[in-house]
């Protein structure tokens, strides 16, 4: 079988993983790039990545203007450009064997190996109760960026408690009635901070959604949705 490798190699899932381990880099005091052994140009070189990406990624995100041939060559081009600067200078490795390391390290970093992740996490028995609080932040193209915290968190990160963010959302003029509202399209992301792509027409329009805590492995755990969330889409 295949191994799955650490960086995706697909531009959404790309713009996912490196938005979210650029700014876990910089949090938390030390900063957590700093905690696993990382230095200062290597963290300012990850985030200079991110910067680069980001507007090549919306003109990307939208499908009908900005997305060309030259916009995707460009961005593949900078995701070899991390692969290689993370095969030279070996960051993910570093962060694999780091003794600092925790779970959550793992799990941002998408390292599928190292004690703390081989010994797994205890079995869940009690349903989730805390509410997703959610930051909406709209990116232009139809492009917006959901990010999800715990109520005490400080970062964007998934719930202890569960493995995924469990989302229901509509693009409209008229927000639904509940969550149970027919019509709601569905998503299930791992992922502390998501982006969802609904395209430029939607530019206009509002982002109706509903968001909830989420254990695939044991969904009669699921938490409560928060109430619902909304947008203007730009």
């Amino acid at each position: 079988m295949a191994r799955i490798p650490r960086i995706p190699r697909t531009i959404n899932e790309f713009d996912i993983y490196l938005a979210n381990t650029a700014a876990y880099m910089q949090q938390s005091t030390p900063p957590n790039g700093i905690r696993l052994g990382l230095s200062d140009a290597e963290i300012a070189r990850w985030e200079a990545y991110r910067v680069e990406w980001s507007p090549l990624y919306r003109l990307y995100a939208d499908k009908k203007n900005g997305r060309t041939t030259a916009v995707r060559d460009q961005l593949l081009a900078l995701i070899d450009s991390v692969v290689a600067y993370d095969r030279t200078n070996h960051l993910l490795d570093r962060i694999a064997s780091s003794t600092a390391a925790v779970i959550a390290d793992y799990e941002i970093f998408n390292i599928k190996s190292g004690s703390l992740k081989k010994s797994g996490r205890s079995v869940p028995t009690a349903s989730i109760v805390e509410q997703i609080a959610v930051r909406l932040l709209p990116l232009g193209g139809g492009m917006v960026t959901v990010k999800c915290y715990t109520i005490t968190g400080g970062r964007a990160a998934i719930y202890e408690g569960g493995d995924s963010v469990q989302y229901l959302y509509c693009v409209g003029t008229e927000p639904p009635v509940s969550a149970e509202a027919d019509g709601l399209k569905s998503g299930l992301s791992t992922r502390g901070i998501l982006s969802l792509d609904l395209g430029s027409a939607s530019c206009g329009k509002k982002l109706y959604i509903y968001l909830r805590w989420y254990n695939t492995r044991h969904p009669r755990l699921a938490g409560p949705w928060c109430p619902l969330q909304s947008t203007l889409i730009l």
